[in-house]
This record gives structure tokens, C-alpha cells and sequence, in this order.
């Protein structure tokens, strides 16, 4: 889910941006320096998880910088408002199928990235056809591919790291209301 996130903190004004306009240079370098990091979301002192900060707005500097012996930029203490995309354990997501393996598919919602394990896929006996890049049910002949678009619950979460390429997320389709739209109009016409 996005959130809102209020937050502090310090940027680093490298040399190149110091110029005659010192606030546009914090608030270039708040965007770059923050805009697809992976940030802490704390209640009190205890953690509820990561999310991935979006969009940044609301830069408000806080104070003097620092200029650090040696160091050519400016340490500008900020406050900030940033647009964050916040996933939970248990919520229902659409993705986009990104890439087929013999284990599973990679599924991408937002800008995370998880695996649906060729086990949490559907309720049939499954072949997976690596050269048409897709994945078919042997009774149902229901068919996932690259490309194509499927609601599923992500039920490992995993974002320990600050990068998004060691995050790890698991889904499952496999309960009502999950998987491609073809499957769950046949589940509501079904029953």
C-alpha cells in the first residue's frame, strides 16, 4: 500500500550543486539521495518494515549545514514528506508476470519484484514450457506467462537490506479471488 512518511534527515550537498541557489541544490540532492531508498517505517522505537520512498516533497531545511574537514559538500540537516510504497504481509497485490523458471514465476508490483513458487500457483499438475516462457495446468490447461497480469498475496516478506535486489517476497494464487482475471471469473462463474 502508499503511505505518506514524514521523516528527518541529513543530505549530503555534494560541491557540484553548491551554487548561487543553496536551497535548490538541498533539494536536489534530498531527490536523488533518497528517491528509491528503502527506509525504515518505525512506531516509537520498534520497526513495522521497510518501504520504498517514491516520490520526496516538502523539503524543509533544518538548521546551518555542516562542512566536514576534507569533505567539499555541505551536510544540511532536512525535514521531509515522501510518497512511499509500504507492502504488508497478507495484502493482495496485481503484478505484471516479468520471467518464467522452472521454480516459479517472477511477478513485479510497484517497484518490488517476488516469486511465485510453481507450488503456490494454481491447484493442478503443473508443466513449465522455459522455451514459450509459460507455465500450464495439465487438466486445466490454465496458462501464466511473461506479460501477463495476476493478483496474488504476498505471504513471505523479507526487506532486511536497503537494496530492493535482496529483498525477497513470496506470493501465493491459490486461494478465491487470486490469480489471472480469466481464473477468477471462472471461480465467481463456478460458484
Amino acid at each position: 500500500m502508499y503511505i505518506l512518511l514524514e521523516d528527518e534527515y541529513v543530505i549530503r550537498v555534494p560541491p557540484e550543486l553548491l551554487n548561487d541557489d543553496y536551497s535548490e541544490a538541498v533539494i536536489e540532492a534530498s531527490k536523488s539521495i533518497l528517491e528509491g531508498k528503502l527506509v525504515d517505517i518505525l512506531e516509537g522505537e520498534k520497526s513495522l518494515g521497510k518501504s520504498y520512498i517514491v516520490s520526496v516533497s516538502n523539503i524543509e531545511m533544518k538548521g546551518e549545514g555542516t562542512i566536514v574537514h576534507g569533505d567539499g559538500g555541505v551536510y544540511q540537516p532536512i525535514h521531509y514528506t515522501a510518497l512511499a510504497y509500504f507492502p504488508r504481509m497478507q495484502e493482495v497485490v496485481d503484478g505484471i508476470v516479468e520471467g518464467i523458471q522452472k521454480f516459479g514465476a517472477f511477478i513485479r508490483f510497484g517497484p518490488f519484484e517476488g516469486l511465485l513458487h510453481i507450488s503456490q500457483i494454481m491447484d493442478d499438475s503443473i508443466n513449465v514450457d522455459m522455451d514459450n516462457q509459460r507455465i500450464v495446468g495439465k487438466d486445466t490447461k490454465m496458462e501464466l506467462k511473461v506479460g501477463d497480469k495476476i493478483r496474488v498475496r504476498i505471504v513471505a516478506l523479507n526487506l532486511a537490506s536497503a537494496s530492493l535486489s535482496d529483498s525477497k517476497i513470496g506470493f501465493t494464487a491459490k486461494q478465491p479471488g487470486l490469480g489471472k482475471p480469466e481464473w477468477i471469473q471462472k471461480q465467481d462463474i463456478n460458484n
